[in-house]
């Protein structure tokens, strides 16, 4: 298995005045507390976290695995890092997940991180929360654990910051659906960063077959969406980073592509698949491929991105002159292209989501994507995905060849799923057919070769992939 950090290391909101008009006026009115945030619907949004950790991976409250990370952390990286933040997106708000050690190392730059990142919550707005293990607690620890540290690093947040302080979200890589049963039932914290959409043979865990955007998870397993009243989890999951869909496709990493390739800098800028220009124009296309037909064909938009802190001075110690001169580049550039998009914590978009769709039950996402060339992301291939509560579908070609279509992905959700019992590394969900190709029955296959079954349950939803008669859109939900 493929860890993005040893590859890196080997591979040598918006201002006020570009929302619309009910959001300007409700966010005028609101300040960091309020749970004011712009309505779900015909807006793009930027979601941008970091997180802040002593060791690279925290297996327990006390035991590490990888390495020591402290000297990586230093308040002026801090500074640095929200000033390059602010340059790029003037207003927006950002995330910080702090780790259990980052919450309780008592080194003098520790200390010093922490009371910046409460001003910045008092400054900016920006939401401080917690991330367990570091990403995958649930690798590592029983549910019981995670729940423990979730009640307790939540408490220390809350004193961190301080005048009744509540984060909105969580930040987790993946969760097990108990533990998001927990956060919203026990914490009354309704969004959570728990799934990494298409996470498989990469890192430290694996959690592929959920859907991309928002969704209400099941109590099965948190890559399902909930399927009905009795099934239902109130915490809205979200995706930890936006991928390539092209690229998404394949498991784990090589010297070629990277399945993470999408928005994240480690995959895009490090890695030395191209120039540092190409590597940002990577970051922008795929942006663009949410911000322009996936604004179209959702009605809304969902970007999110993650910067470990840490990632700062690793770049430069590989090379990297100012790395964060691409945060403040591509913070810029999607103002410049999408006036009115806005950069929300992850906390309120999450809400807002809420606040549009009380279960699964109109979820409906279409995405149309091509390749870039960059990477592994082939720019002779094209792919449609349909997801939605029962199923996610997708459909890839060669569009230059004019090629006919053939099912890469068939995941059904109305089919009885499992987590693992206890800790373990692979928490994926896969049945029909899955994209990553590791499996004998994961071969592409044309849509009328799928079972009877199958069929019929795509066609209720989607008759025109059949040769009926096109279906116009539905109306925005």
């Amino acid at each position: 298995m493929i860890d993005r950090r040893s590859f890196l290391l080997t591979a040598a909101g918006a201002t006020l005045a570009g929302l619309p008009a009910r959001s300007r006026a409700a966010l005028a009115a609101s300040g960091p507390e309020s749970p004011v945030h712009p309505p779900l619907l015909d807006n793009r949004f930027l979601t941008f976290n970091t997180v802040i950790r002593v060791n690279q991976i925290e297996v327990t409250r006390n035991r590490n695995a990888g390495e020591d990370e402290g000297r990586d952390h230093t308040p002026e990286t801090v500074q640095t890092f929200r000033n390059a933040f602010e340059q790029g997106w003037p207003g927006g708000r950002m995330t910080w997940a702090l780790s259990w050690q980052a919450l309780q190392d008592q080194r003098p730059n520790y200390k010093a991180i922490r009371e910046l990142v409460a001003e910045y919550h008092n400054k900016y707005g920006d939401e401080v929360t917690f991330i367990p293990g570091g990403y995958f607690a649930n690798v590592y620890n029983t549910r019981e654990q995670v729940n423990k540290d979730l009640h307790d690093a939540l408490a220390m947040i809350s004193k961190l910051v301080g005048g009744g302080y509540r984060p909105r979200s969580v930040l987790a890589g993946y969760m097990a659906a108990e533990n998001q049963r927990y956060l919203a039932e026990q914490e009354d914290i309704h969004v959570c960063q728990g799934n990494i959409w298409s996470q498989y043979a990469i890192d430290n865990g694996d959690g592929d077959g959920s859907i991309s955007y928002p969704y209400y998870p099941s109590r099965e397993h948190f890559c399902k969406p909930a399927q009905g009243k009795d099934d239902f989890i109130d915490c809205v999951n979200l995706d930890g980073w936006t991928c390539d869909f092209i690229s998404a496709r394949r498991a784990g990493a090589d010297a070629k592509h990277n399945s993470r390739l999408g928005v994240g800098p480690i995959e895009t800028l490090a890695q030395g698949r191209g120039s540092r220009e190409a590597g940002l124009g990577h970051i922008l296309a795929t942006t663009a491929q949410h911000f322009d037909r996936g604004f179209d064909l959702n009605g809304f938009a969902w970007v999110t991105n993650c910067w470990e802190l840490c990632l700062v001075k690793q770049f430069e110690q590989q090379g990297i002159k100012d790395p964060l001169q691409y945060l403040t580049r591509w913070l810029s550039e999607i103002r410049k292209r999408w006036s009115n998009a806005v950069c929300v914590t992850q906390g309120e978009f999450g809400l807002a989501w809420r606040e549009q769709f009380k279960n699964n039950g109109k979820l409906d996402y279409r995405f149309v994507t091509r390749g870039t060339g960059f990477g592994g992301s082939e720019n002779n291939l094209e792919i449609r995905w349909f997801m939605n509560k029962d199923f996610r579908l997708a459909l890839l070609r060669d569009w230059k060849a004019n090629g006919a279509e053939m099912v890469i992905d068939f995941t059904r959700y109305d089919l009885k799923a499992q987590e693992p019992p206890g800790p373990a590394r692979n928490w994926s969900l896969m049945n029909r057919i899955n994209q990553k190709g590791v499996r004998r029955q994961d071969k592409p296959i044309p849509l009328a070769a799928l079972p009877e079954d199958d069929q019929a349950l795509i066609r209720q939803r989607y008759p025109e992939l059949f040769g009926a008669a096109p279906q116009i859109r539905q109306e925005r939900l």
